[in-house]
């Protein structure tokens, strides 16, 4: 039970090491125009959370991130499972996971405004197509690493398919699942961020380009770190979880 506080302890350290570092290269370099100190972002933090813009536009972006998240992982998965299992399908559908996994994301997300508009299916389908290959690509090698020998066990039982898929298979795939939702997760919000500086008018990447304009630099910090704190805090809080819980049948069985 007293294990978690001893792991968070590196990682708090490490991050009171890097605002040290960031208050040092603020006070060498004497211009809040350029670094101000973490004290006066802090400042505009609390002014904007007073005021109402940062839950407003935190919303925002958490519910574009949310809504992506839930797309590129529902639809990675299923496509990865299916080029796992089928080779067939596997090689007829890799050269499309290539293309989708080398276009620049700057690309899907103009050609979704281009051929959706500027609203939010396409802001959220880009942030996903964006997303779906590399989970898909994670999934499938996920399935392709799997246990021959507990393949060949289900054969012999003459498991069903889904009973295959709950008791055999989807163990051994949770390792692979929670290393994409990670990246998943921490790629995606930097999408997001780039569809919202790019064609809405709310959200922390909105934001960003609004203050990026006024050479703002104390609230782009603001706004970029709040964010980024709030996906590590989902990070250490619940995907290391998932992934701690995915690998604890491997640390049992050995």
């Amino acid at each position: 039970m007293n294990k978690p506080p001893v792991q968070a302890l590196p990682v708090i350290v490490s991050l009171l090491g890097l605002v040290g570092l960031w208050a040092l290269a603020a006070r060498l370099g004497n211009d809040p125009s350029i670094l101000p100190t973490p004290g006066t972002v802090w400042q505009i933090l609390l002014e904007e959370i007073a005021n109402g813009e940062w839950q407003t536009h935190m919303l925002a972006t958490s519910g574009r991130v949310a809504a992506a998240f839930a797309l590129a992982m529902g639809f990675g998965t299923a496509l990865g499972l299916v080029m796992g299992l089928n080779e067939t399908v596997n090689r007829w559908l890799s050269a499309w996971l290539l293309v989708l996994l080398n276009i620049p994301a700057l690309v899907v997300i103009v050609l979704c405004y281009l051929w959706i508009g500027l609203n939010e299916v396409a802001a959220i389908t880009a942030v996903a197509l964006n997303k779906t290959a590399m989970v898909a690509v994670t999934i499938r090698e996920g399935v392709q690493a799997r246990d021959a020998a507990l393949a060949d066990l289900g054969r012999v039982f003459e498991m069903r398919r889904l009973t295959y898929l709950r008791h055999v298979l989807w163990p051994q795939l949770w390792p692979f699942v929670a290393t994409a939702m990670r990246n998943g997760l921490a790629i995606i919000w930097k999408i997001v961020l780039v569809v919202e500086f790019l064609g809405r008018s709310n959200g922390v990447g909105f934001q960003i380009h609004l203050y990026f304009q006024l050479f703002e630099t104390g609230y782009v910090l603001a706004y970029a770190l709040s964010f980024t704190g709030l996906m590590l805090l989902i990070d250490f809080g619940l995907i290391r979880n998932l992934e701690n819980r995915a690998n604890h049948w491997r640390v049992v069985s050995i």
